[in-house]
This record gives structure tokens, C-alpha cells and sequence, in this order.
């Protein structure tokens, strides 16, 4: 056995070895760096490493039958010991293992102090999109000029050279080897951009309005022009098996210098997770500007659940982007988190909010408004100073004031407690808006949807509400002016007001792509409605046909008040449909709002007690001590 290692030695057998270990490592590195960068499929690396595999027993058989020599390759089977040449190969490769070795820590040390480059924002993740309560199934699909310093009515200010405190975060890159990570990627940016916001005299922008440069090709000055702000943060998140791999860096978009960038390392668990956010957040804010508060970033992870968090994080994403789809995948992911981690607060506030709006996107399965009470109450009951379950609270509430669970005053009351809690809660303004478009107060209402879109300027669906309000008070013009800037953004939102205005203003062709978008679902309802508002050949018997229609779907039976309006049905309107039209403002129908049937939903809506209690709007005045007229 002696003289057989003695034989290894000789051949050099351990120094190639050696040498072939450290060249794999260098390999391994490299391939996992082209896979990052040129995008290669998530299988690149694997296969490299199982070739790297493969070849070492060939390596070692080469080393034991071949020598290196200066000439080449000579075969060493018969050379006698003292003519051979190992002395000087051994040599050789003792420098090509120190050589290694060297460039290996060289290696190590600059990926400490160097960030990997995170994905241009061309190449973001698919995610969430603006959040939008609607009344109709629909998308978000703002592209990057939404966004930056927005007037309310859409048009962009000139505000000059952003503030030096200003800053937006932008979604991180998912580089993890089967590229599965996107919520996990984008809910690490929003949790850092959530503390940044709190830090007094930093100007952030909002998570909907930087997210929507996932897939921009526009560089970071351009980015940050666009959000009206200074400074730019960008990363990636790597996650494989145990461990996680968080980058980011902070960019100077006025002299598009690098200022600050970390990579950081760390075993897999919420409580490292949550480590790696405040630590990004506090070397941020430590290379911007003097003169901000710094940030209190000890924050504790609200769950040790690894599980639970990232399927809240998915949850949560899905409720900000909505949609039908969306929204049903979402609670699921959620319903989960809560489940396996009942004492995860913040998964309850997001499942209340989720349960809020179900019905709005005809999830129409279950009863979803106690649902969301028990959510809300059981997230509050964690964590009181939460924002989110108030506003869910709000909401649920409002929506079963006409069956006689609650007060406007109490849903209201759960409103002010949100943006108590979280002044810049753009979603709790913006549902408080509703609140007081439902009552009659159209300018309050108008007032909250110009403060929603200036804390959040791609909040679309608080213009679109504006629209909605302005069309209610008569100004229709203005109204579909309003509507249009949406549209113009690439928000295409289906609502049934806007049909039934165009309609009267003689454009079938708007009335009908918008019916036709609204009603996909119930397709043999579209034709009905559009001749009930634009053909004056409309008859009595066609009115009766067009009921048939809407009552053998039980989805428009139940829940949908616009089909009733128009084929002249006012009997039959649900008092609850959706708790999102709003059919008592609905101007189209002068028959209709002298109607005693519109004052029946008034009354069950307890509108007229709110009213004696508050004082009336403008549009409407008592009558006597228990009537009431609304113009």
C-alpha cells in the first residue's frame, strides 16, 4: 500500500486532483454567474456540474497513465524512475494549485463586495398591478409612463430636479435557479420599499407605482424621472434549497452612480429575511442624504413560518393586482398561510381584504362578508395597530348596511381608524371615497380620490371612481373626459355607467365594447342590453324577451342592478347588488329617478337616516318629517 501511494505521488495523481477540485469550483461559479446574467434555462449550472462530476475519475485516470511533459505528452509506463520528469510537473502544478486557489478567494471576496447585477427592469418578474376594488372583471395593465408626479385629472406637473430625499423601489429580479420565485422576489422589494415609508422627511414612491417597471426597457434615469425621484433601489433575490441570496444596491439616478450595494448570504428563515430588509433599509437611508430620521427598523418577523410567509407574500400580491383569477388563487394562498400559522397576523388582515372585495368580482360562492368581519377581528386581535383589517372592516361593513349589519357611521369610523394607523393607506382613502359616493356627497367623494392619487398616481381605479362620481353629479362630459385618461393609460375598465353615458351621448360603439367586455361572461345578455339603450325600436315585447334572459342567470339575477334599470324592471332591482353601483345615482333614466321603487333601495340602504343625522347633499332635501326628495 506504501509504495502504491508512493507510485500516486510520483504520477502526481493528488496535485492534478487538486488542481481539477479548484478548477471545478471556478467553473461551477462561472456558469451560475451566465446563468444570472445571459439567462440561461435554470438547468445550465446542473448540467455543468454534472459534467464536472463525470470527468473527474477521467482526470485522475489520466494523471495515473500520462505525464506532462515540456514536449507534450508522453506515455510513462516504461520510463524508469530516474529519467522521469515528475519533479518538474509536480512543480508546475503546485503552482497551478496555489495559482487557483488565489483567484478562487480573489473570487469570493469580490462577490462579497461586488452585487450581482440585478435583472434590468426589462426583465422583472411577472406580478401583481395596480390595486383596484371594481365592480366588473377586468385588468391593470399600466405601462411605464403611468406613473411619476401625476395631477390628479392626469396630467403630469413639471416639478423640476426631483428632492435628493426621494427615492422608489423597484421590483427585484428572481434568479433563483427554476425562476419560481417572483412573489417571493417582489414581496422582499415592497416589505423594504413598506419601512422606507415611514421614515420621516423620505419622499417614497408607491409600490404601485414603481412595480409597474417590471418589464420596462427604460434605464434607471428614465425610471426615476417617470417616478419623480432622486434615487433608484434595484436587487435579485436567489433562493435554492436552505439558503437565500438577497442583493441590492442604490443608484443615484441624476449622475447614475452606484452609492451603496451589499449581497447578502444567510440560511433560510423569516427571521434572517426580515435581518436582511432592515439592514438594507438602514444602509440606504445611511448613504442618502443628513437630515432624515432614522429608520426604526427592529422589526420582528410576525411569523417563523417560512411556508406561511412567502404564501402570504403571493397572497397579498394577488389581492393588489385583483381580478377574478387573481383574487380566487390569492384567498387560497391565504386561507393556507392561516392555517399553518394561526397566529400570523398579517395574513388575516390580507385574507379580510381578499373576502372585502370578492363579491365586487362576482366570486360569487360563498357568503364572503362575514368572512371578512372574522378576518379583520381576528388579525386586530393579533396586531391592533394594523392598517389593512380596518379598512377590510370598512368595507365588509358598508356592504351589509342594507341587510341591516351595520352603520354608515361604524363603517366610517373603521376607515378613519385605518388612515390613522397608516396615513398613506392609499386603498382606506380611497374606499372612504366610496363611502361618501354611496351617500351623495360627490365632492368629498371626489376630494378622497384626488388624495388617493396623490399618494399612489397609478392607483387608476381611484380615477375611474372620479369619472363615476362626476357622472353622478350631472357632469357628464366631464366624467367620460376623465374616463378616457384611464383608458389612455391602458386601463380598461369595464363599468356599466360608462355604457349607459355613452349610449346617451349617441356612441353605440363605446356603449357596446364596453357591454361586451362587462358581460363576456353572460354573453347572451349583451344584446338586449345595447338595444334596451340605443335602438328606439326597443318594444315592450323585446323588453320582456330581454327579462327572461337576465332571470335564467342567476349571477345577473342576484347581484347585478344595471339589466333591471334598463329593460325598466325597477321592482325587480336587487337592493344588494355588489354594494358597487351604485344604481340610485345613475342619471340615464328620468322615470327611474322619480320612482318610488329608486326611494325603496334609498330607505333600505338607510341613506335618509344618515342623512338627518349629518345633513343632506345637495342634490336632495327632507320632506316633511319622514320623506325625502333627491333630484
Amino acid at each position: 500500500m506504501d509504495r502504491f501511494f508512493k507510485e500516486l505521488r510520483r504520477r502526481n495523481v493528488f496535485r492534478v486532483a487538486g488542481v481539477y477540485a479548484v478548477a471545478a469550483w471556478l467553473l461551477t461559479q462561472v456558469s451560475a454567474l451566465l446563468e444570472g446574467s445571459l439567462g440561461l434555462p435554470p438547468w445550465f449550472d446542473a448540467l455543468v456540474i454534472a459534467l464536472l462530476a463525470v470527468g473527474f475519475p477521467l482526470a485522475v485516470l489520466f494523471a495515473w497513465m500520462y505525464e506532462l511533459t515540456p514536449e507534450g505528452v508522453k506515455l510513462t509506463a516504461n520510463v524508469p524512475e530516474s529519467e522521469s520528469i515528475a519533479p518538474k510537473t509536480g512543480k508546475k502544478l503546485d503552482f497551478a494549485i496555489l495559482g487557483g486557489l488565489l483567484l478562487a478567494i480573489g473570487l469570493v471576496v469580490a462577490d462579497r463586495l461586488m452585487p450581482e447585477a440585478p435583472a434590468s427592469a426589462a426583465a422583472r418578474a411577472p406580478g401583481a398591478g395596480a390595486e383596484e376594488p371594481s365592480s366588473a372583471t377586468g385588468s391593470s395593465t399600466q405601462q411605464a409612463t403611468l406613473s411619476g408626479p401625476w395631477q390628479s385629472d392626469g396630467v403630469r406637473k413639471d416639478a423640476g430636479a426631483a428632492p435628493a430625499a426621494s427615492i422608489a423601489v423597484l421590483p427585484f429580479a428572481d434568479l433563483s435557479p427554476a425562476s419560481d420565485q417572483a412573489y417571493f422576489s417582489e414581496g422582499i422589494a415592497e416589505e423594504i420599499l413598506n419601512v422606507l415609508a415611514r421614515i420621516d422627511g423620505l419622499r417614497v414612491a408607491s409600490r404601485t407605482s414603481s412595480f409597474q417597471f417590471r418589464k420596462s426597457e427604460a434605464g434607471v434615469p428614465a425610471i426615476a424621472r417617470e417616478l419623480g425621484v432622486r434615487h433608484i433601489v434595484e436587487g435579485s433575490v436567489r433562493k435554492a434549497g436552505t439558503t437565500v441570496r438577497i442583493t441590492a444596491q442604490l443608484i443615484d439616478a441624476e449622475t447614475d452612480a452606484h452609492l451603496w450595494s451589499k449581497t447578502f448570504d444567510r440560511p433560510l428563515t423569516t427571521e434572517n429575511v426580515f435581518a436582511i430588509q432592515d439592514e438594507i433599509a438602514r444602509e440606504i437611508v445611511a448613504a442618502l442624504p443628513e437630515g432624515m430620521a432614522k429608520p426604526n427598523v427592529a422589526r420582528k418577523a410576525d411569523t417563523e413560518n417560512l411556508d406561511a410567509y412567502e404564501l402570504y407574500l403571493k397572497g397579498h400580491a394577488l389581492f393588489v393586482a385583483r381580478g377574478k383569477e387573481n383574487l380566487m388563487e390569492g384567498m387560497r394562498a391565504l386561507e393556507e398561510a392561516t392555517r399553518i400559522d394561526p397566529g400570523f397576523a398579517r395574513a388575516h388582515a390580507a385574507l379580510s381584504a381578499i373576502y372585502s372585495v370578492a363579491p365586487s368580482w362576482r366570486i360569487l360562492d360563498r357568503d364572503y362578508r362575514p368572512l371578512a368581519k372574522n378576518a379583520a377581528d381576528r388579525a386586530l386581535e393579533l396586531n391592533p395597530d394594523l392598517s389593512l383589517p380596518y379598512a377590510a372592516l370598512g368595507y365588509a361593513t358598508r356592504i351589509m348596511i342594507a341587510e341591516g349589519g351595520g352603520t354608515w357611521e361604524e363603517s366610517l369610523a373603521h376607515y378613519d381608524n385605518a388612515i390613522a394607523r397608516d396615513p398613506k393607506n392609499a386603498t382606506a382613502v380611497f374606499w372612504r371615497g366610496i363611502e361618501y359616493h354611496s351617500l351623495g356627497y360627490f365632492d368629498r367623494a371626489i376630494a378622497a380620490y384626488e388624495s388617493c392619487l396623490a399618494i399612489d398616481p397609478a392607483y387608476e381605479n381611484c380615477r375611474r371612481w372620479m369619472a363615476k362620481a362626476h357622472l353622478c353629479a350631472g357632469r357628464v362630459d366631464e366624467g367620460l373626459r376623465i374616463f378616457e385618461q384611464g383608458l389612455e393609460k391602458g386601463f380598461f375598465n369595464q363599468d356599466n355607467q360608462f355604457a349607459e353615458a355613452y349610449a346617451a351621448r349617441g356612441n353605440s360603439a363605446a356603449a357596446l365594447a364596453l357591454l361586451t367586455e362587462s358581460l363576456s361572461e353572460y354573453k347572451p345578455a349583451i344584446s338586449p342590453l345595447y338595444r334596451a339603450l340605443t335602438d328606439p325600436r326597443f318594444s315592450e315585447a323585446d323588453r320582456r324577451a330581454g327579462l327572461e334572459i337576465i332571470n335564467a342567470i342567476p349571477d345577473l339575477r342576484n347581484a347585478e342592478a344595471e339589466p333591471f334599470l334598463w329593460l325598466k324592471a325597477y321592482d325587480q332591482i336587487p337592493v344588494y347588488d355588489r354594494g358597487q353601483s351604485l344604481v340610485w345615482w345613475f342619471r340615464g333614466d328620468p322615470v327611474f329617478l322619480k320612482s318610488k321603487e329608486r326611494k325603496a333601495i334609498m330607505r333600505a340602504w338607510k341613506l335618509p337616516d344618515y342623512w338627518r343625522k349629518h345633513g343632506f347633499p345637495p342634490q336632495c332635501k327632507p320632506v316633511g318629517k319622514d320623506d325625502f326628495e333627491c333630484k
